[in-house]
């Protein structure tokens, strides 16, 4: 991947990168849309990140769907999929992480400690690798947005953080691959907090 970018750069198109973990649904698709229209090649990264989940937390169910995820971005025109396995990132004796203070103390950091230190960790090391213009993350994890475009200014990334707007389902609860794990009665008392919001 590194040997791809450094090619797509050396003749001047512009990288954009969308990075997931898979189980695509509108939001990714919106953020691949965005990518397209604002770079010259898109990336999309597919890798289930297992820093970022606690002990009690759900990596081993988290929805794998790679072969329809493929489809999804090949019917998007997405350039490139970039999809390592476990030991690629973090392979050997791997010992280094990257914490962002402050930003990520309270909301759901204050309930998942090591969370952020495991998205930032990846998210580095994916930028590092790629080596986009261009990143997109959905608004609907503001939290990790805010703290995205921290450690890339902070840590001084030539590399420009975009935001895509927050897809909702029609009751207005926003997308998510863990949405299906809601029984419907669930998906509906859940909507309620952006009908709140909104009040």
């Amino acid at each position: 991947m590194q040997r791809v970018a450094d090619s797509l750069r050396s003749d001047g198109r512009v990288i954009g990168l969308v990075p997931t973990m898979g189980a695509f649904h509108r939001g990714h698709t919106s953020l691949i849309q965005m990518c397209k229209k604002r770079c010259d090649v898109t990336v999309v990264s597919i890798f289930v990140n297992k820093l970022q989940f606690g002990a009690d937390e759900d990596f081993g169910s988290y929805p794998r769907q790679f072969a329809k995820d493929k489809r999804i971005a090949m019917e998007k025109g997405v350039d490139y999929i970039f999809a390592p396995e476990h030991d690629d990132l973090y392979g050997g004796d791997f010992s280094t992480s990257v914490e962002v203070a402050g930003v990520t103390s309270n909301l759901c950091g204050a309930s998942r400690p090591d969370h952020f230190k495991g998205v930032a960790t990846v998210v580095a090391k994916l930028l590092n690798i790629v080596k986009p213009h261009k990143a997109f993350f959905g608004e609907k994890d503001y939290q990790q947005l805010v703290m995205i475009k921290k450690m890339v200014k902070e840590l001084d990334f030539d590399i420009k953080i975009i935001g895509g707007k927050i897809v909702r389902e029609p009751s207005g609860l926003a997308l998510s691959s863990r949405n299906d794990y809601l029984s419907d009665d669930a998906r509906k008392r859940a909507a309620v907090l952006y009908g709140s919001l909104k009040e």
